[in-house]
């Protein structure tokens, strides 16, 4: 919202400098974006007085001319048509910055033509002042030497702009940032009310509202025979300031009242106008033609402005071009209703529209302004552009609040710690608009209809606060927590330490979405109904996420679009598995873009090994020896068959998967393959049991050599490797220090249906060193262990 300081002043009477007006607006919660000062830019500009003008020596076109100046008498070789002795005009000392120009004077004097020029005269378009080039700037003479530039051409007029936030629509009008800024002690209001306009014929035009829901009230009004020609100078300087470019007498002052009192209003050209004007729903097979130049299909839950020829306005967000005002409009029907906030919001959104009139439509426009509206735009209308005007019509009755507020005067301490008398707080409220019925302890206060966020005691408990200053809150420490030491959370320290794990090893944190589309999250299990978001942040991100590993994917894929070869992603965070209060799990998930490098020996690049190497590296520095826990296949289908794995702890509890994801689902994604990474579920990963004290165990050093020993088995083809491996650790737990699979032949000498899979095992004797017969007794309980578990029968 932008407004030059020059019309605040016509609704606020004050002496505060431009300084402290800001400062007014900061407390009372209008936060300036920026002051657009003109002065400002025009600060080294001065008015000069032309003593003489003399012919250039040695150009036709040039004056070399006699100048007083705020610096003294200055010669100036200047080369405009117009420059004479006895005129006055603008002048720009050496150095100075030319803004329309954008360049800065020499800061000694240059010669021009063999002639020496100290300083500048400007045109007004060299000073971004005006659109005239052809000469110098030729001012009244009655302006004194040495007065400001912006001063003297009528730029001393800094424009402010704020942000408005939504529940505050009473701000998007001049008046009703004044009334605020008065409440806040920056002035006195003026109130200004819109002096009536005696009709002198009843209003020929029928005003029909077929919906009071959609449109509870509408007023309007004809004027015959007005001259729609350009608007006064005045009212076509303040539109400019604000940004709206004047186009003609009658939409100029629409927009006027718009800015001045947030109040929009329509003209119709009134021979366009067919019957009766009417504000009804909309129909399925009806279209408007809108005055951007496009035609919108409208529906059902539309509210519309018809006449017998059909749809000629979508109510509260845009005219229709077959009504629209010319500049050979003679009659205009001044349209001035109220519409529905959430469906003047519904029809912006499906049509797509952005206008001003939907921007204040849809926060809330004063329903008592309907009236007061109209008879401002009949007054100025006729005042500028002549015709005679009708008495108002008004059909409906605007939306009131009967229901006073209870406010209890005690909240204001309360909530805030202040301490306020009831007559400052009296005071406060009646400059805001509040009518007050003082019943002892708490107050019954009819709310001004331009306040739609006011509806309970704490909201005139803000009110108060907001222009009492927040500066004056007391301040309070918090409480001393006696010397406790606030300790994160197992999930949280678990959180941290995986993610310096996955960043030593050369992952790139993500921070992603908790939501994807719905057709994203069924290729993870997901896409019920429960989860899915009713008011999403954008169409397609309409589901909780039942997994990372998508959006972590997609992030992948806009990393390889934009040149990105290998991408490490990973990121932790939550998953959504059902709407129950313990079906969100924290998880850790990292996924990995492979990239096989050039090189002669064609060895390289990430696979399903790296991927789990990653995951036991994480488990590891969380405190979970991986050892622990058993490989399985995967229990998710978004995981490749063969290429992927989940890791289990026991027989029920899977606490991650890890592998390629499946090529299915890379392709609903819209990703280019492979993609290897793993999901861990921190939720299900168990604590370990404290340990006394945090020092290093002693290091246990072997002083006697290891044996190793291999060993082939014969299983069922079905059979894991880590079965076996599991079985032969467990034979002896003292002795067996490590287990590994280095073979697995499938083919002849070996039955269909059956594999022989090599482990070497390694012994580690403690104290004294192992003879034959404590290997072979070691050896058969090896044998045995993996006969139980598994089936298996030792190779021949």
């Amino acid at each position: 919202m932008k407004f030059p300081l020059s019309w605040l002043k016509d609704y606020l009477d004050t002496d505060a400098s431009l300084d402290e007006l800001l400062g007014f607006m900061l407390k009372a919660g209008l936060e300036v974006e920026e002051v657009i000062n003109p002065a400002e830019d025009l600060k080294a500009f001065t008015v000069c007085k032309v003593k003489a003008a003399e012919p250039h020596p040695d150009a036709d076109k040039l004056r070399v001319c006699t100048v007083d100046t705020v610096d003294g008498e200055k010669q100036i070789v200047c080369g405009a048509p117009n420059a004479r002795a006895g005129m006055t005009a603008i002048y720009a000392p050496l150095g100075a910055y030319i803004p329309g120009l954008d360049f800065s004077l020499d800061k000694k004097p240059r010669k021009i033509r063999g002639v020496e020029s100290q300083g500048m005269m400007c045109s007004t378009k060299e000073l971004n002042a005006g659109e005239d080039h052809d000469g110098i700037a030729d001012l009244d003479d009655a302006i004194k030497l040495g007065t400001p530039a912006a001063e003297a051409l009528g730029l001393d007029d800094p424009v402010i702009d704020f942000e408005v936030t939504p529940n505050r629509p009473d701000w998007l009008g001049v008046k009703g940032i004044a009334r605020d800024l008065a409440a806040a002690g920056a002035g006195t209001f003026i109130d200004d009310p819109v002096r009536k306009v005696a009709g002198s014929y009843d209003c020929p035009i029928t005003i029909e509202l077929d919906d009071p829901e959609a449109c509870p009230v509408f007023a309007g009004a004809l004027i015959r025979g007005v001259e729609n020609g350009p608007s006064p100078e005045w009212l076509q300087a303040r539109l400019k300031a604000v940004g709206i470019t004047p186009k003609s007498l009658l939409v100029d002052v629409t927009n006027y009242i718009s800015i001045d009192r947030a109040r929009p209003l329509h003209a119709y050209d009134a021979a366009k106008l067919a019957g009766a004007i009417r504000a009804r729903l909309g129909k399925d097979s009806e279209h408007c033609d809108a005055l951007d130049g496009k035609t919108y299909q409208v529906n059902s839950e539309m509210c519309v402005i018809a006449d017998d020829s059909g749809v000629i306005g979508l109510g509260g967000v845009m005219g229709g071009e077959s009504t629209a005002v010319s500049d050979t409009t003679t009659d205009v029907f001044i349209e001035s209703a109220w519409f529905d906030p959430l469906r003047t919001a519904r029809t912006g959104r499906t049509t797509g529209i952005i206008s001003d009139a939907r921007y204040r439509f849809e926060r809330g426009v004063d329903p008592a302004s309907c009236v007061e509206g109209v008879h401002l735009a009949l007054r100025l209308i006729t005042e500028y552009g002549g015709g005679a005007a009708s008495k108002v019509s008004v059909a409906g009755e605007a939306p009131r609040r009967t229901e006073p507020v209870e406010f209890f005067k005690r909240d204001v301490a309360r909530l805030t710690g202040l301490e306020i008398k009831p007559a400052a707080m009296k005071k406060t409220l009646k400059a805001l608009g509040f009518n007050i019925e003082d019943t002892g302890e708490t107050w019954l206060l009819k709310v001004p209809s331009w306040r739609f966020d006011v509806e309970q005691s704490a909201d005139i408990v803000e009110e108060i606060a907001r222009l009492e200053g927040y500066d004056a809150l007391p301040t309070t420490s918090l409480p001393n927590p006696g010397g406790k030491r606030l300790v994160a959370t197992q999930i949280q320290d678990r959180v941290r330490t995986a993610r310096r794990a996955l960043a030593a090893r050369g992952f790139l944190e993500t921070v992603t979405w908790s939501f994807m589309p719905k057709a994203f999250a069924e290729q993870f299990g997901g896409g019920a109904d429960v989860l899915t978001v009713s008011n999403p942040v954008a169409s397609e991100l309409n589901q909780m996420r039942p997994s990372i590993l998508g959006n972590l994917a997609m992030a992948a894929q806009r990393g390889v679009d934009h040149g990105e070869r290998e991408l490490r992603l990973f990121e932790a965070g939550p998953i959504y598995l059902g709407d129950g209060p313990k079906d969100q799990r924290s998880v850790i998930a990292a996924l990995v873009r492979p990239h096989q490098p050039r090189h002669w020996s064609g060895v390289g690049g990430y696979d399903v090994y790296a991927a789990k190497a990653d995951l036991f590296a994480v488990l590891d520095a969380i405190g979970q020896p991986p050892a622990r826990f058993q490989v399985d296949a995967p229990k998710q289908p978004h995981w490749h068959p063969g290429q992927a794995a989940s890791l289990k702890l026991g027989p029920k509890v899977t606490i991650a998967h890890f592998g390629a994801l499946h090529p299915r689902v890379l392709k609903t994604l819209k990703v280019d393959g492979p993609l290897y990474g793993f999901e861990l579920n921190l939720n299900a990963v168990p604590q370990m049991k404290a340990k006394p004290n945090k020092t290093k165990p002693v290091l246990e050093k072997a002083d006697l050599t290891p044996i190793r020993r291999d060993f082939a088995f014969v299983v069922d083809e079905d059979t894991a490797a880590g079965d076996i491996v599991k079985a032969a650790h467990g034979a002896d737990k003292a002795l067996v220090s490590a287990v590994d699979v280095f073979d697995v032949y499938q083919g002849q000498g070996i039955e269909p249906g059956s594999k022989s899979i090599a482990i070497e095992v390694t012994l580690q004797p403690r104290g004294e060193s192992l003879k034959d017969a404590d290997i072979e007794a070691i050896s058969e309980k090896i044998v045995a262990a993996v006969a139980k578990s598994t089936g298996g029968v030792l190779r021949g």
